[in-house]
């Protein structure tokens, strides 16, 4: 259920969601993609499936690039083995690795099955899974069938689940891309996040004809009935001024909360990601437009370093 009572739908209602879904994901991959995704996946037991995602969809040059994947495992036990790491990544997930081939770089993120459809969907007030997952991707490797029909379902959530979330704070009318720029800004604002004004809505128009696509399959199974009136959306039933409080009051919680697990996950990837507080400089660099400087003692105390690095990139405006 939604947190407005909604359920996703499912079954004849989502197919033509799920279709577009399936179709997006499988379309295939640069082969050094394809190479890194199974590569990744040969280093875990039980991997199930990898997905490419991010802004490097679009480059068809990838060096000097960072690639981003999830690769989702049957069991974080069977992964990690009787470790740490599989216990802080079914506490905090996901944890986060880098990852280097043939002169290419990568970071993975890793989710069971179980973690992923959970985190894709409404059932969690935390946005950095669904919100991705709204946005294109790519299969990259699967271990078969089953694993790979199980990934369709659950990226079929996604986009319903961001949209539902957002539907409090749009207007009755909205122009169908507008509504997804108004969404994916929401979600942005509840994330630590390094990039220039204006990024949710150059999401969008990276590819405007693929979020017309979506938005009535979208909008679909998420229970949230419209029309068109000269090409604007309209929804069936417009939102109450108690709902749109409430919805403004679980967007606070979610940026709270979720800028909160940012840090939470930034100390974790200290311990997980060689090199992490480096990486964050780079990042935050090449979207933000603002050069961040590491100092040795940060490198070698890296928690305390970030600590200390991000209230001056929030006061700076590099992090929001």
């Amino acid at each position: 259920m939604t947190r407005r009572g909604h359920p996703i739908a499912s079954g004849k209602k989502n197919a033509a969601l799920r279709a577009l879904v399936a179709e997006e994901l499988a379309r295939p991959v640069q082969p050094a993609v394809a190479d890194m995704a199974a590569a990744i996946a040969a280093k875990y037991p039980g991997a199930r499936a990898v997905l490419y995602y991010g802004s490097t969809l679009r480059d068809a040059q990838l060096e000097g690039l960072m690639l981003d994947f999830y690769l989702i495992v049957a069991d974080y036990a069977q992964a990690f083995g009787k470790t740490w790491l599989a216990r802080a990544n079914r506490l905090l997930p996901p944890n986060v690795f880098p990852f280097e081939q043939d002169g290419l770089v990568a970071k993975y993120a890793v989710l069971s099955e179980a973690d992923f459809a959970r985190l894709a969907s409404p059932r969690t007030r935390n946005v950095s899974v669904w919100a991705r997952f709204a946005q294109p991707a790519r299969l990259a490797w699967t271990a078969d069938k089953a694993a790979a029909d199980r990934a369709i379902d659950t990226v079929a959530q996604a986009a319903p689940t961001l949209l539902d979330a957002a539907r409090p704070c749009v207007p009755d009318s909205v122009d169908p891309l507008d509504l997804w720029r108004q969404a994916f800004a929401l979600t942005y604002a509840a994330e630590l996040r390094a990039e220039r004004a204006g990024r949710a809505g150059s999401v969008v128009d990276a590819d405007p004809d693929r979020y017309r696509a979506f938005t009535g399959p979208a909008l679909e199974a998420a229970g949230l009935a419209t029309h068109l009136v000269n090409d604007r959306l309209v929804f069936d039933r417009p939102m109450s001024t108690a709902e749109r409080a409430q919805g403004k009051k679980c967007w606070a919680r979610r940026r709270r909360e979720g800028k909160a697990l940012t840090l939470l996950r930034l100390a974790k990837a200290s311990a997980t990601y060689a090199g992490g507080i480096d990486y964050l400089a780079w990042k935050i660099s090449r979207h933000s437009g603002q050069k961040v400087e590491i100092q040795p003692w940060q490198r070698k105390w890296p928690i305390l370093g970030a600590i200390t690095l991000l209230p001056r990139l929030i006061v700076k405006g590099a992090v929001r």
